[in-house]
């Protein structure tokens, strides 16, 4: 393993209602910023190649740790937006560190 301490969050997201996604979307990055967050990827599935996945859409965020990925999850303003995003998407977010 290489000595990268940076983290990552992938959403995995089934929308539920496009108005209210496009909502949460649009308040999502400045809840990003103070913790060093980078948005990576946000796109939908092409096709699933092996397996299963029953989501449509993806979303991967590079945190500079670990604990700024918490940080940004347990936030105030992230939570704040966690009603929202409830009722606009089925997301399964996971944290990944290198």
């Amino acid at each position: 393993m290489g000595t990268d301490s940076a983290a990552y969050v992938i959403g995995h997201i089934s929308v539920l209602d496009e108005a209210k996604w496009a909502e949460y979307r649009s308040q999502v990055p400045a809840t990003l910023a103070p913790w060093g967050a980078e948005l990576l990827l946000r796109a939908r599935k092409a096709k699933v190649l092996g397996g299963t996945h029953r989501h449509s859409d993806v979303v991967v965020i590079r945190f500079p740790d670990l604990a700024a990925a918490d940080g940004w999850f347990n936030s105030a303003a992230y939570q704040s937006l966690i009603p929202l995003r409830k009722v606009a998407a089925e997301v399964d977010l996971i944290s990944f560190a290198g």
